[in-house]
Protein backbone atom coordinates (compact mmCIF):
# COMPACT_ATOMS: atom_id res chain seq x y z
CA UNK A 1 0.00 0.00 0.00
CA UNK A 2 0.70 3.33 -0.66
CA UNK A 3 1.72 6.06 2.57
CA UNK A 4 -1.62 7.85 1.65
CA UNK A 5 -3.19 4.20 1.96
CA UNK A 6 -1.31 3.46 5.34
CA UNK A 7 -2.04 6.80 6.67
CA UNK A 8 -5.65 7.17 5.82
CA UNK A 9 -6.74 3.41 6.93
CA UNK A 10 -4.69 4.18 10.63
CA UNK A 11 -6.28 7.52 10.97
CA UNK A 12 -9.60 5.92 10.02
CA UNK A 13 -9.59 3.06 12.32
CA UNK A 14 -8.66 6.25 15.11
CA UNK A 15 -11.43 7.83 14.16
CA UNK A 16 -13.89 5.21 13.80
CA UNK A 17 -13.31 3.69 17.22
CA UNK A 18 -14.07 7.14 18.55
CA UNK A 19 -17.11 7.30 17.15
CA UNK A 20 -17.92 3.68 18.12
CA UNK A 21 -18.04 4.58 21.83
CA UNK A 22 -20.21 7.23 21.21
CA UNK A 23 -17.78 9.92 21.06
CA UNK A 24 -20.78 12.47 18.70
CA UNK A 25 -18.48 15.70 18.49
CA UNK A 26 -15.63 16.45 16.85
CA UNK A 27 -14.61 20.23 17.29
CA UNK A 28 -11.82 21.15 13.90
CA UNK A 29 -9.82 24.10 13.73
CA UNK A 30 -8.74 24.49 10.06
CA UNK A 31 -4.58 23.68 9.38
CA UNK A 32 -2.69 22.18 7.10
CA UNK A 33 -1.05 19.33 9.17
CA UNK A 34 -4.25 18.03 10.85
CA UNK A 35 -6.09 17.39 7.51
CA UNK A 36 -6.25 13.28 7.58
CA UNK A 37 -7.74 14.12 11.38
CA UNK A 38 -10.49 16.86 10.03
CA UNK A 39 -10.93 14.89 6.95
CA UNK A 40 -11.75 12.12 8.19
CA UNK A 41 -13.71 13.18 10.85
CA UNK A 42 -16.08 14.98 8.79
CA UNK A 43 -16.53 11.78 6.44
CA UNK A 44 -17.70 9.47 9.21
CA UNK A 45 -21.11 9.28 9.04
CA UNK A 46 -21.52 9.22 12.76
CA UNK A 47 -19.75 12.57 14.12
CA UNK A 48 -20.94 15.92 13.76
CA UNK A 49 -17.78 17.80 13.06
CA UNK A 50 -18.22 22.03 13.79
CA UNK A 51 -15.81 24.37 12.30
CA UNK A 52 -13.98 26.88 14.80
CA UNK A 53 -11.36 29.24 12.92
CA UNK A 54 -9.83 30.44 16.30
CA UNK A 55 -8.56 27.82 18.10
CA UNK A 56 -8.92 29.67 21.74
CA UNK A 57 -12.38 29.93 20.90
CA UNK A 58 -12.72 26.31 19.60
CA UNK A 59 -11.30 24.47 22.78
CA UNK A 60 -13.76 26.73 24.92
CA UNK A 61 -16.95 25.58 22.07
CA UNK A 62 -16.15 22.13 22.64
CA UNK A 63 -16.16 22.28 26.23
CA UNK A 64 -19.85 23.75 26.35
CA UNK A 65 -20.89 20.73 24.15
CA UNK A 66 -19.64 18.43 26.41
CA UNK A 67 -20.26 20.05 29.67
CA UNK A 68 -23.88 19.96 28.51
CA UNK A 69 -23.33 16.46 26.95
CA UNK A 70 -21.47 14.99 29.82
CA UNK A 71 -19.82 13.36 26.89
CA UNK A 72 -16.20 13.76 25.53
CA UNK A 73 -15.71 15.72 22.93
CA UNK A 74 -12.40 15.60 20.46
CA UNK A 75 -10.78 19.11 19.49
CA UNK A 76 -8.85 18.63 16.42
CA UNK A 77 -6.16 21.13 15.30
CA UNK A 78 -2.54 21.51 13.28
CA UNK A 79 1.02 21.81 14.51
CA UNK A 80 2.40 25.08 15.86
CA UNK A 81 1.50 27.96 18.18
CA UNK A 82 -2.22 26.74 17.74
CA UNK A 83 -1.94 23.52 19.97
CA UNK A 84 -0.87 26.24 22.55
CA UNK A 85 -4.19 28.27 21.92
CA UNK A 86 -6.30 25.40 23.48
CA UNK A 87 -4.21 26.03 27.37
CA UNK A 88 -6.99 27.74 28.75
CA UNK A 89 -9.77 25.41 28.11
CA UNK A 90 -7.68 22.74 28.75
CA UNK A 91 -6.62 23.79 32.30
CA UNK A 92 -10.93 24.83 32.70
CA UNK A 93 -11.48 21.46 31.59
CA UNK A 94 -9.38 19.95 34.28
CA UNK A 95 -10.62 21.58 37.09
CA UNK A 96 -14.29 21.58 35.92
CA UNK A 97 -14.40 18.00 35.42
CA UNK A 98 -15.07 17.89 31.88
CA UNK A 99 -14.08 15.19 29.28
CA UNK A 100 -12.49 16.56 26.43
CA UNK A 101 -10.04 14.59 23.66
CA UNK A 102 -7.23 16.80 22.34
CA UNK A 103 -5.71 15.82 19.26
CA UNK A 104 -3.02 17.91 18.36
CA UNK A 105 -1.66 17.18 14.76
CA UNK A 106 2.35 17.32 14.64
CA UNK A 107 5.40 17.61 12.31
CA UNK A 108 6.99 14.18 12.33
CA UNK A 109 9.93 13.31 14.70
CA UNK A 110 12.67 14.35 11.58
CA UNK A 111 11.11 17.54 11.59
CA UNK A 112 11.41 18.97 14.82
CA UNK A 113 14.04 21.01 16.70
CA UNK A 114 15.53 21.80 13.17
CA UNK A 115 13.90 25.05 12.45
CA UNK A 116 10.68 23.67 10.79
CA UNK A 117 8.08 25.94 10.33
CA UNK A 118 5.06 25.95 12.70
CA UNK A 119 6.54 23.28 14.75
CA UNK A 120 7.12 23.37 18.78
CA UNK A 121 7.78 20.77 21.12
CA UNK A 122 4.37 19.58 21.72
CA UNK A 123 5.16 16.80 23.53
CA UNK A 124 3.35 17.01 27.39
CA UNK A 125 2.41 20.76 25.96
CA UNK A 126 -0.64 20.65 28.63
CA UNK A 127 1.67 19.23 31.70
CA UNK A 128 -0.56 18.05 34.42
CA UNK A 129 -3.82 19.30 32.64
CA UNK A 130 -4.10 16.49 31.02
CA UNK A 131 -5.10 13.04 32.56
CA UNK A 132 -3.16 11.06 30.12
CA UNK A 133 -0.87 12.33 27.44
CA UNK A 134 0.00 9.86 24.40
CA UNK A 135 2.24 10.32 21.43
CA UNK A 136 0.60 8.72 19.48
CA UNK A 137 3.01 6.33 16.97
CA UNK A 138 3.63 7.35 13.23
CA UNK A 139 0.78 5.56 10.86
CA UNK A 140 1.37 2.18 9.72
CA UNK A 141 -1.50 -0.36 8.61
CA UNK A 142 -0.62 -3.45 10.11
CA UNK A 143 -2.94 -5.89 11.99
CA UNK A 144 -1.03 -5.00 15.04
CA UNK A 145 -0.51 -1.16 14.43
CA UNK A 146 -4.58 -0.61 13.57
CA UNK A 147 -5.12 -2.76 16.65
CA UNK A 148 -2.98 -0.28 18.46
CA UNK A 149 -4.82 2.95 17.36
CA UNK A 150 -7.87 1.74 18.33
CA UNK A 151 -7.07 0.66 21.40
CA UNK A 152 -5.47 4.06 22.34
CA UNK A 153 -8.59 5.70 21.02
CA UNK A 154 -10.56 3.47 23.71
CA UNK A 155 -8.17 4.21 26.65
CA UNK A 156 -8.40 8.23 25.63
CA UNK A 157 -12.52 8.03 25.70
CA UNK A 158 -12.12 5.68 29.29
CA UNK A 159 -9.68 8.32 30.78
CA UNK A 160 -11.64 11.16 29.52
CA UNK A 161 -14.96 9.66 31.65
CA UNK A 162 -13.37 8.06 34.33
CA UNK A 163 -13.62 9.83 37.45
CA UNK A 164 -12.38 13.21 38.08
CA UNK A 165 -13.84 13.57 34.53
CA UNK A 166 -11.31 15.86 32.13
CA UNK A 167 -8.94 16.16 29.38
CA UNK A 168 -7.16 13.52 27.30
CA UNK A 169 -3.80 14.78 24.94
CA UNK A 170 -3.16 12.88 22.29
CA UNK A 171 -0.25 13.98 19.92
CA UNK A 172 -0.20 13.00 16.63
CA UNK A 173 2.71 13.21 13.88
CA UNK A 174 1.81 13.17 10.26
CA UNK A 175 4.65 12.79 7.31
CA UNK A 176 3.14 14.34 4.13
CA UNK A 177 1.75 13.84 1.65
CA UNK A 178 -1.30 14.49 3.80
CA UNK A 179 -4.67 14.14 1.69
CA UNK A 180 -6.49 10.93 2.77
CA UNK A 181 -8.25 8.20 -0.02
CA UNK A 182 -11.95 8.48 0.85
CA UNK A 183 -12.28 5.91 -1.82
CA UNK A 184 -10.22 3.23 -0.11
CA UNK A 185 -11.85 -0.17 -0.02
CA UNK A 186 -13.67 -0.86 3.70
CA UNK A 187 -12.59 2.78 5.02
CA UNK A 188 -14.01 2.37 8.50
CA UNK A 189 -13.46 -1.32 9.14
CA UNK A 190 -9.81 -1.09 9.03
CA UNK A 191 -8.08 -3.23 12.17
CA UNK A 192 -12.19 -3.09 13.53
CA UNK A 193 -13.24 -6.56 15.60
CA UNK A 194 -16.37 -8.24 15.22
CA UNK A 195 -17.91 -6.63 18.09
CA UNK A 196 -19.05 -2.88 17.71
CA UNK A 197 -15.66 -1.77 19.32
CA UNK A 198 -12.12 -2.99 20.54
CA UNK A 199 -12.00 -2.16 23.97
CA UNK A 200 -15.02 -1.87 25.75
CA UNK A 201 -14.51 1.21 28.69
CA UNK A 202 -16.82 0.27 32.30
CA UNK A 203 -17.53 3.18 34.18
CA UNK A 204 -17.71 2.03 37.88
CA UNK A 205 -20.25 3.87 40.53
CA UNK A 206 -18.21 4.59 44.04
CA UNK A 207 -19.70 3.69 46.81
CA UNK A 208 -19.29 2.24 50.93
CA UNK A 209 -20.01 -0.97 52.47
CA UNK A 210 -23.60 -0.66 54.02
CA UNK A 211 -22.05 -1.28 57.62
CA UNK A 212 -20.01 2.42 56.74
CA UNK A 213 -23.55 3.79 55.70
CA UNK A 214 -24.95 2.48 58.81
CA UNK A 215 -22.50 3.88 61.19
CA UNK A 216 -22.82 7.28 58.74
CA UNK A 217 -26.49 7.34 59.40
CA UNK A 218 -26.32 6.91 62.77
CA UNK A 219 -23.85 9.85 63.65
CA UNK A 220 -25.63 12.38 61.54
CA UNK A 221 -28.67 11.47 63.57
CA UNK A 222 -26.94 11.91 66.76
CA UNK A 223 -26.72 15.47 65.80
CA UNK A 224 -29.69 18.69 66.15
CA UNK A 225 -27.70 21.18 64.05
CA UNK A 226 -26.71 19.99 61.02
CA UNK A 227 -26.73 22.03 57.78
CA UNK A 228 -26.47 20.32 53.63
CA UNK A 229 -24.38 22.09 51.85
CA UNK A 230 -24.74 21.49 48.04
CA UNK A 231 -22.19 23.49 45.46
CA UNK A 232 -22.11 22.77 41.20
CA UNK A 233 -23.81 19.32 40.33
CA UNK A 234 -24.51 18.26 36.84
CA UNK A 235 -27.41 17.80 37.02
CA UNK A 236 -30.73 17.45 39.28
CA UNK A 237 -31.17 13.88 39.34
CA UNK A 238 -30.35 13.90 42.69
CA UNK A 239 -32.44 16.59 44.04
CA UNK A 240 -35.30 14.51 45.11
CA UNK A 241 -33.48 12.18 47.44
CA UNK A 242 -31.06 15.42 48.71
CA UNK A 243 -33.92 17.51 50.35
CA UNK A 244 -35.68 14.08 51.46
CA UNK A 245 -32.74 13.61 53.52
CA UNK A 246 -32.60 17.15 54.50
CA UNK A 247 -36.05 16.60 55.71
CA UNK A 248 -35.06 13.09 57.49
CA UNK A 249 -32.17 15.02 59.23
CA UNK A 250 -33.75 18.57 59.68
CA UNK A 251 -31.13 19.92 57.67
CA UNK A 252 -31.59 23.27 56.09
CA UNK A 253 -30.17 22.61 52.79
CA UNK A 254 -27.48 25.61 51.57
CA UNK A 255 -28.08 25.83 47.40
CA UNK A 256 -25.61 27.45 45.25
CA UNK A 257 -26.88 28.57 42.24
CA UNK A 258 -25.07 25.65 40.22
CA UNK A 259 -26.29 22.87 42.58
CA UNK A 260 -29.22 22.48 40.04
CA UNK A 261 -31.62 22.67 43.46
CA UNK A 262 -33.20 26.10 43.24
CA UNK A 263 -34.67 25.53 40.12
CA UNK A 264 -37.40 22.07 39.80
CA UNK A 265 -40.59 21.00 40.89
CA UNK A 266 -38.24 18.50 43.82
CA UNK A 267 -39.78 19.66 47.06
CA UNK A 268 -38.13 22.97 48.36
CA UNK A 269 -38.77 23.70 51.86
CA UNK A 270 -35.98 22.93 53.62
CA UNK A 271 -34.06 25.41 50.85
CA UNK A 272 -32.17 28.07 51.96
CA UNK A 273 -31.17 30.21 49.00
CA UNK A 274 -29.99 33.57 50.65
CA UNK A 275 -27.44 32.58 52.83
CA UNK A 276 -25.18 34.77 50.37
CA UNK A 277 -26.96 38.14 51.61
CA UNK A 278 -27.62 37.37 55.57
CA UNK A 279 -24.12 35.33 56.24
CA UNK A 280 -22.66 38.76 55.77
CA UNK A 281 -25.12 40.12 59.63
CA UNK A 282 -22.34 39.15 61.85
CA UNK A 283 -24.93 39.61 64.68
CA UNK A 284 -26.97 36.15 63.88
CA UNK A 285 -23.91 34.27 62.69
CA UNK A 286 -23.64 31.90 66.22
CA UNK A 287 -27.40 31.26 66.26
CA UNK A 288 -26.52 29.65 63.12
CA UNK A 289 -23.31 27.51 64.00
CA UNK A 290 -24.01 23.78 62.85
CA UNK A 291 -22.31 20.99 64.60
CA UNK A 292 -22.11 19.16 61.23
CA UNK A 293 -21.83 20.16 57.40
CA UNK A 294 -22.49 17.13 55.23
CA UNK A 295 -21.12 19.16 51.43
CA UNK A 296 -21.98 17.73 47.83
CA UNK A 297 -20.42 18.96 45.11
CA UNK A 298 -17.78 21.49 44.36
CA UNK A 299 -17.36 24.55 46.89
CA UNK A 300 -19.51 27.15 46.41
CA UNK A 301 -19.30 30.48 44.38
CA UNK A 302 -20.43 32.39 47.89
CA UNK A 303 -17.32 33.95 50.06
CA UNK A 304 -19.48 34.88 52.48
CA UNK A 305 -20.05 31.18 53.18
CA UNK A 306 -16.46 29.92 53.06
CA UNK A 307 -15.77 32.84 55.93
CA UNK A 308 -18.87 31.22 58.31
CA UNK A 309 -17.57 28.06 58.04
CA UNK A 310 -14.17 28.67 58.62
CA UNK A 311 -15.10 31.05 61.70
CA UNK A 312 -17.74 28.97 62.95
CA UNK A 313 -15.71 25.28 62.39
CA UNK A 314 -18.27 21.96 62.53
CA UNK A 315 -17.49 19.35 64.85
CA UNK A 316 -17.38 17.42 61.41
CA UNK A 317 -17.55 18.35 58.01
CA UNK A 318 -18.29 15.10 55.26
CA UNK A 319 -17.38 16.04 52.04
CA UNK A 320 -18.91 13.62 49.36
CA UNK A 321 -17.78 13.51 45.95
CA UNK A 322 -18.81 10.63 43.56
CA UNK A 323 -16.00 11.13 41.57
CA UNK A 324 -13.36 10.84 44.17
CA UNK A 325 -11.82 14.23 44.08
CA UNK A 326 -10.59 16.82 46.46
CA UNK A 327 -12.67 19.41 46.48
CA UNK A 328 -12.05 21.18 50.27
CA UNK A 329 -10.64 24.77 50.15
CA UNK A 330 -12.15 25.34 53.99
CA UNK A 331 -9.02 22.70 54.61
CA UNK A 332 -11.97 21.46 57.18
CA UNK A 333 -12.62 18.09 56.34
CA UNK A 334 -12.44 15.57 58.79
CA UNK A 335 -14.12 12.82 56.34
CA UNK A 336 -13.87 12.76 52.52
CA UNK A 337 -16.31 10.18 50.75
CA UNK A 338 -16.03 9.05 47.47
CA UNK A 339 -19.96 8.06 46.51
CA UNK A 340 -22.34 8.60 44.46
CA UNK A 341 -24.20 11.01 45.44
CA UNK A 342 -27.74 9.37 44.85
CA UNK A 343 -26.29 6.10 46.48
CA UNK A 344 -25.26 8.28 49.53
CA UNK A 345 -29.09 9.71 50.56
CA UNK A 346 -30.80 6.48 49.50
CA UNK A 347 -28.22 4.28 51.76
CA UNK A 348 -27.93 6.94 54.43
CA UNK A 349 -31.67 6.99 54.30
CA UNK A 350 -32.75 3.54 54.78
CA UNK A 351 -30.85 3.86 58.27
CA UNK A 352 -32.34 6.76 59.51
CA UNK A 353 -36.29 5.27 59.73
CA UNK A 354 -36.30 6.32 63.53
CA UNK A 355 -34.91 10.14 63.55
CA UNK A 356 -35.94 12.76 65.89
CA UNK A 357 -35.33 16.00 63.26
CA UNK A 358 -35.11 19.21 65.20
CA UNK A 359 -37.57 21.36 64.08
CA UNK A 360 -36.28 24.04 65.95
CA UNK A 361 -32.91 24.29 64.17
CA UNK A 362 -34.13 24.03 60.88
CA UNK A 363 -37.23 26.37 61.53
CA UNK A 364 -34.18 29.38 63.09
CA UNK A 365 -32.16 28.59 58.92
CA UNK A 366 -35.87 29.19 57.37
CA UNK A 367 -36.92 32.29 59.36
CA UNK A 368 -33.53 33.80 58.38
CA UNK A 369 -34.35 32.87 55.08
CA UNK A 370 -37.88 34.44 55.04
CA UNK A 371 -36.84 37.93 56.70
CA UNK A 372 -33.92 38.26 54.29
CA UNK A 373 -36.44 37.30 51.36
CA UNK A 374 -38.41 40.55 52.30
CA UNK A 375 -35.50 42.46 52.15
CA UNK A 376 -34.32 41.44 49.34
CA UNK A 377 -37.86 42.22 47.97
CA UNK A 378 -37.34 45.78 47.81
CA UNK A 379 -35.60 45.29 44.11
CA UNK A 380 -38.94 44.80 43.25
CA UNK A 381 -40.04 48.25 43.56
CA UNK A 382 -36.47 49.85 42.10
CA UNK A 383 -36.43 51.83 38.56
CA UNK A 384 -33.12 52.37 38.33
CA UNK A 385 -31.09 49.44 36.17
CA UNK A 386 -28.98 47.49 38.59
CA UNK A 387 -27.21 44.41 38.34
CA UNK A 388 -28.89 42.73 41.24
CA UNK A 389 -32.34 43.58 39.82
CA UNK A 390 -31.22 42.25 36.25
CA UNK A 391 -30.87 38.39 37.83
CA UNK A 392 -34.03 38.62 39.86
CA UNK A 393 -35.74 39.69 36.13
CA UNK A 394 -34.04 37.24 35.08
CA UNK A 395 -35.60 34.62 36.84
CA UNK A 396 -38.91 35.07 36.16
CA UNK A 397 -38.65 35.84 32.80
CA UNK A 398 -36.32 32.49 31.91
CA UNK A 399 -39.03 30.27 29.83
CA UNK A 400 -39.36 26.97 31.40
CA UNK A 401 -36.65 24.23 29.96
CA UNK A 402 -34.23 26.57 29.81
CA UNK A 403 -30.36 27.23 30.31
CA UNK A 404 -28.74 30.08 32.24
CA UNK A 405 -24.71 30.49 31.20
CA UNK A 406 -23.39 32.48 33.97
CA UNK A 407 -20.05 34.59 33.55
CA UNK A 408 -17.71 35.01 35.85
CA UNK A 409 -16.68 37.96 38.25
CA UNK A 410 -19.99 39.77 39.65
CA UNK A 411 -22.75 38.03 37.26
CA UNK A 412 -22.18 34.37 39.03
CA UNK A 413 -22.05 36.59 42.30
CA UNK A 414 -25.36 38.48 41.46
CA UNK A 415 -27.04 35.06 40.25
CA UNK A 416 -25.55 33.49 43.66
CA UNK A 417 -27.57 36.60 45.70
CA UNK A 418 -30.60 37.16 43.90
CA UNK A 419 -31.65 34.36 42.12
CA UNK A 420 -34.53 33.24 43.42
CA UNK A 421 -36.20 29.63 43.92
CA UNK A 422 -38.68 28.49 41.21
CA UNK A 423 -40.54 25.65 39.71
CA UNK A 424 -39.57 26.07 36.16
CA UNK A 425 -36.60 23.27 35.15
CA UNK A 426 -33.72 25.94 35.01
CA UNK A 427 -30.22 24.58 34.42
CA UNK A 428 -27.24 26.98 35.62
CA UNK A 429 -24.18 26.56 34.37
CA UNK A 430 -20.57 28.67 34.34
CA UNK A 431 -16.94 27.73 34.12
CA UNK A 432 -15.92 27.56 37.23
CA UNK A 433 -13.19 25.21 37.29
CA UNK A 434 -10.46 28.07 36.86
CA UNK A 435 -13.04 30.53 37.33
CA UNK A 436 -11.30 32.68 34.28
CA UNK A 437 -13.32 35.43 32.33
CA UNK A 438 -11.78 33.82 29.13
CA UNK A 439 -13.83 31.61 26.51
CA UNK A 440 -17.45 32.54 28.00
CA UNK A 441 -19.01 33.50 25.08
CA UNK A 442 -17.58 30.13 23.18
CA UNK A 443 -18.57 28.01 25.86
CA UNK A 444 -22.21 28.97 26.04
CA UNK A 445 -22.50 28.66 22.45
CA UNK A 446 -21.31 25.09 22.44
CA UNK A 447 -24.07 24.80 25.83
CA UNK A 448 -26.80 26.24 23.16
CA UNK A 449 -25.72 23.61 20.22
CA UNK A 450 -27.59 20.84 22.80
CA UNK A 451 -29.64 23.04 24.88
CA UNK A 452 -32.23 24.78 23.71
CA UNK A 453 -33.27 28.18 25.12
CA UNK A 454 -29.76 28.97 26.29
CA UNK A 455 -29.40 32.32 27.42
CA UNK A 456 -26.20 33.75 28.46
CA UNK A 457 -25.26 36.87 31.43
CA UNK A 458 -21.82 38.50 31.30
CA UNK A 459 -20.06 41.22 31.97
CA UNK A 460 -18.58 43.68 29.16
CA UNK A 461 -15.00 42.86 29.89
CA UNK A 462 -15.38 38.82 29.83
CA UNK A 463 -17.88 39.78 26.47
CA UNK A 464 -14.80 41.48 25.08
CA UNK A 465 -12.60 38.97 25.99
CA UNK A 466 -14.22 36.58 24.03
CA UNK A 467 -15.87 38.36 20.96
CA UNK A 468 -14.49 35.81 18.23
CA UNK A 469 -16.36 33.56 19.71
CA UNK A 470 -19.55 34.84 18.00
CA UNK A 471 -18.44 33.65 14.66
CA UNK A 472 -19.45 30.09 15.94
CA UNK A 473 -22.77 31.46 15.72
CA UNK A 474 -22.98 33.14 12.62
CA UNK A 475 -20.95 29.59 11.08
CA UNK A 476 -23.53 26.85 12.98
CA UNK A 477 -26.64 28.89 13.20
CA UNK A 478 -27.16 28.83 16.57
CA UNK A 479 -29.47 30.03 19.18
CA UNK A 480 -29.01 32.14 22.00
CA UNK A 481 -29.99 35.28 23.80
CA UNK A 482 -26.63 37.03 25.71
CA UNK A 483 -27.75 40.22 28.09
CA UNK A 484 -24.61 41.83 28.60
CA UNK A 485 -24.14 43.57 31.56
CA UNK A 486 -22.06 46.69 30.83
CA UNK A 487 -20.39 48.63 33.98
CA UNK A 488 -17.47 49.86 31.85
CA UNK A 489 -14.44 47.91 33.57
CA UNK A 490 -14.13 44.91 36.26
CA UNK A 491 -16.98 45.92 38.64
CA UNK A 492 -15.91 42.60 41.16
CA UNK A 493 -12.53 44.59 41.98
CA UNK A 494 -14.76 47.62 43.06
CA UNK A 495 -16.10 45.69 45.95
CA UNK A 496 -12.31 44.44 46.81
CA UNK A 497 -9.88 46.62 49.00
CA UNK A 498 -7.79 47.13 45.93
CA UNK A 499 -10.72 50.00 44.95
CA UNK A 500 -9.30 51.98 48.16
CA UNK A 501 -6.20 52.69 46.33
CA UNK A 502 -7.79 55.56 44.14
CA UNK A 503 -4.53 56.70 42.62
CA UNK A 504 -4.11 53.36 40.86
CA UNK A 505 -7.31 52.09 40.92
CA UNK A 506 -9.33 52.62 37.38
CA UNK A 507 -6.12 52.50 35.57
CA UNK A 508 -5.24 48.81 37.12
CA UNK A 509 -8.32 47.42 38.15
CA UNK A 510 -11.28 49.67 36.97
CA UNK A 511 -9.97 48.99 33.33
CA UNK A 512 -12.95 50.92 31.49
CA UNK A 513 -12.62 50.29 27.89
CA UNK A 514 -15.68 53.15 26.84
CA UNK A 515 -16.53 49.92 24.27
CA UNK A 516 -19.56 50.32 21.88
CA UNK A 517 -20.38 46.32 21.15
CA UNK A 518 -23.29 47.35 18.70
CA UNK A 519 -21.25 46.90 15.54
CA UNK A 520 -18.97 44.16 16.64
CA UNK A 521 -22.06 42.54 16.88
CA UNK A 522 -23.38 43.67 14.08
CA UNK A 523 -20.71 41.94 12.08
CA UNK A 524 -21.48 38.41 13.28
CA UNK A 525 -24.67 38.94 12.53
CA UNK A 526 -26.57 39.32 15.71
CA UNK A 527 -29.27 41.33 16.83
CA UNK A 528 -28.76 44.08 19.53
CA UNK A 529 -31.04 46.07 21.82
CA UNK A 530 -29.97 48.41 24.66
CA UNK A 531 -32.66 48.66 27.15
CA UNK A 532 -32.52 51.68 28.85
CA UNK A 533 -35.80 50.79 31.38
CA UNK A 534 -36.99 47.89 33.03
CA UNK A 535 -40.00 47.84 31.29
CA UNK A 536 -37.71 48.15 27.40
CA UNK A 537 -35.71 45.17 29.24
CA UNK A 538 -38.59 42.79 29.58
CA UNK A 539 -39.65 43.34 26.16
CA UNK A 540 -36.77 42.96 24.37
CA UNK A 541 -35.67 39.70 26.23
CA UNK A 542 -39.20 38.29 26.05
CA UNK A 543 -39.04 38.85 22.31
CA UNK A 544 -34.88 37.42 21.90
CA UNK A 545 -35.89 33.67 23.18
CA UNK A 546 -38.16 33.46 20.47
CA UNK A 547 -35.95 34.70 17.72
CA UNK A 548 -33.24 33.01 15.98
CA UNK A 549 -29.27 33.44 15.89
CA UNK A 550 -27.66 35.54 18.26
CA UNK A 551 -29.80 38.72 20.44
CA UNK A 552 -27.73 40.63 22.03
CA UNK A 553 -29.48 42.54 25.05
CA UNK A 554 -27.83 45.68 27.04
CA UNK A 555 -28.14 47.43 30.40
CA UNK A 556 -25.46 49.62 31.18
CA UNK A 557 -24.76 50.38 35.02
CA UNK A 558 -22.59 51.95 36.83
CA UNK A 559 -19.79 50.21 38.98
CA UNK A 560 -19.20 52.60 41.67
CA UNK A 561 -23.69 53.20 42.17
CA UNK A 562 -23.39 49.37 42.20
CA UNK A 563 -21.04 48.69 44.98
CA UNK A 564 -23.62 51.57 46.75
CA UNK A 565 -26.62 49.62 46.00
CA UNK A 566 -25.31 46.11 46.89
CA UNK A 567 -23.86 47.72 50.23
CA UNK A 568 -27.56 49.28 51.10
CA UNK A 569 -29.59 46.08 50.33
CA UNK A 570 -27.54 44.52 52.23
CA UNK A 571 -28.26 46.68 55.39
CA UNK A 572 -31.71 46.26 54.80
CA UNK A 573 -31.94 43.10 54.96
CA UNK A 574 -29.54 43.22 58.03
CA UNK A 575 -32.10 45.46 59.43
CA UNK A 576 -35.04 43.22 59.01
CA UNK A 577 -33.20 40.18 60.38
CA UNK A 578 -32.46 42.03 63.06
CA UNK A 579 -36.01 43.58 63.84
CA UNK A 580 -37.32 39.80 63.43
CA UNK A 581 -34.77 38.01 65.61
CA UNK A 582 -32.89 40.86 68.03
CA UNK A 583 -36.02 43.00 68.54
CA UNK A 584 -34.45 45.84 67.08
CA UNK A 585 -36.28 48.97 66.01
Amino acid sequence: MTHIDKMTAYIASFIDELASLDVQDVVVSPGSRSTPLAILAADHPALNVHINIDERSAGFFALGIAKAKQKPVVLVCTSGTATANYYPAVVEAFYARVPLIVVTADRPHELRDVGAPQAIDQIRLFGEFAKWFAEVALPEDTPAMLQYIRTVAARAVGTALSGPKGPVHLNVPLREPLLPNLSLDNLWDQGKRVSNHYVTVQKSISTLSDESFKHLATRLASYKKGVIICGGLADSSSANLLTELAKTLGFPVLADPLSQLRSGNHDQTMMVNSYDTFLRNEAILSELKPDVIVRFGAMPVSKALLLFMKQYTPKELIVVDEEGGWRDPTLLATEMISCDEELFCKSVLSHLSSVEASNEWSSKWLAVHEATMRGLQELESEHELSEGKAVLELSKLLPDESTLFVGNSMPIRDVDSFFIENDKHIKILANRGANGIDGVVSTALGTSLVEKNTVLLIGDLSFYHDLNGLLAAKMHNLNITIVLVNNNGGGIFSFLPQSKEEKHFEALFGTPADLEFEKAIEMYGGKYVQADTWEAFREAFSRSVKEQGVSVVEIKTKRHENVLHHRNLWNRVTQEINKSFLGEK
